[in-house]
């Protein structure tokens, strides 16, 4: 029984010092700043700046915000300190955090990692649309302003341009530049489902620039990573705030928003309204996908993580 006991031990001794290795091999960030724009970036996603706006505007404008508010104080924050703590407690990714807690518990994590790669597979290719429309944008004349370009047809109309008075002439087939840009140049929609197309070779160079930017973003784990975050999340904000600036000083900009957000009651009788606003936090906040744990997984053990996400 000694010898077994005395085994039992050494293998203990050979097990602690590998997993000590592991944990000191696995990197930290280098500040708190690092790890605060890492989360704004992950936050400040498609999920925010393109589905919000949408679903708000579909399901009662400022009446959205009600349900919105709601889940987000009684689903999404707690959710999301607890994601993060988690990781920072465990030091582990989105996968073996749930295995140390109990293995019984490690098909969450798998899960979490099906939906993000789901995800991602629709969420590059809209990376890869505005990697294409960048490209455009350096042109002198923008080719979704004319008509005059080699893929719009006859039908297309510059209503900026059109007199009221000739009006009467437009037919219901009529079209805008950036309507056709976006379809048969952009996306080369074939005429019909009986006719396949060709291979899109310019969107498919845009969607291969996106996944290697993605690559090199990652390739070194937590040290290029936390240098890639203060380009990749505070850029953003900045192009939010031009975008915001030049949306107000349109003609008719109060009219938009009055009609955006004037709120309308009755649709919080709506249970897909609900059903809306819950979604929702899960992509606002990036929660239940496995990179809050992962990204908090590089914090130090003793990291206030509680007093880093009061910003958010």
């Amino acid at each position: 029984m000694e010898g077994k006991e005395g085994k039992r031990v050494n293998r203990v001794k050979e097990v602690l010092p590998a997993s000590q290795e592991k944990m000191e091999e696995r990197g930290q960030w280098g500040n708190k700043l690092e790890f605060v724009l890492s989360v704004a970036g992950s936050i400040i996603g498609l999920g925010n700046m393109w589905r919000f706006p949408y679903l708000c505007y579909k399901n009662g404008g400022g009446a959205f915000l009600i349900p919105y508010l709601i889940f987000l104080f009684t689903c999404g924050v707690p959710v999301f300190f607890l994601e993060v703590a988690l990781g920072q407690y465990t030091s582990q990714g989105g996968i073996t955090c749930w295995r140390k807690i109990s293995p019984l518990f490690e098909g969450l994590g798998y899960g979490t990692q099906v939906i993000v790669t789901l995800l991602n597979f629709y969420y590059i290719i809209v990376l890869a649309w505005g990697i294409f429309y960048l490209y455009y944008s350096f042109s002198w004349d923008l080719p979704w302003s004319s008509c005059n370009n080699t893929w719009n047809t006859e039908n297309c109309v510059e209503f900026q341009r059109r007199n009221a008075s000739v009006a009467e002439e437009v037919n219901l087939n009529t079209t805008s530049p950036v309507m056709e840009f976006w379809e048969r140049r952009a996306l080369r929609i074939s005429s019909g489902i009986d006719q396949m197309g060709s291979l899109n070779w310019d969107m498919a160079l845009c969607l291969f620039i996106a996944w290697v930017m993605c690559y090199f973003c990652i390739w070194k784990g937590v040290k290029s990573t936390g240098k890639v975050v203060y380009f990749t999340a505070t850029f953003p904000y900045l192009m939010l705030v031009v975008l915001l600036v030049r949306g107000l000083t349109l003609p008719g900009a109060g009219i938009g928003i009055q009609f955006y957000l004037y709120p309308d009651l009755g649709r919080l009788a709506d249970p897909q309204v609900w059903m809306d606003a819950g979604t929702q936090i899960f992509f606002s906040y990036a929660i239940c996908l496995g990179s809050l744990t992962a990204l908090g997984s590089y914090n130090k053990y003793n990291n206030n993580c509680y007093r880093c996400l009061d910003l958010y």
